[in-house]
């Protein structure tokens, strides 16, 4: 995995995405490349990467029906 990856793999954790769901995203070409290009894009219209991992993460919560608070386990 590269260092941009690597990067945005951390960030999101560090916004308590389970490392589950993040494995299945990065395993997946598909997804992987949707994460990268939405990412870039976010980037190239100011944001932080704090920022774009703190939207991210929303969403994801959001498209999966979940919340963080439901994976407390894997975070400790």
């Amino acid at each position: 995995m590269d260092l941009v990856k690597l990067n945005m793999y951390q960030r999101l954790r560090d916004f308590e995405v389970p490392s589950s769901i993040l494995d299945e995203i990065f395993a997946d070409e598909g997804d992987l490349e949707v994460l990268e290009s939405n990412w870039k894009e976010l980037e190239n219209n100011g944001m932080s990467a704090d920022e774009i991992a703190a939207e991210i993460a929303k969403m994801i919560f959001e498209q999966l029906d979940i919340s963080p608070d439901q994976f407390t386990e894997e975070n400790e």
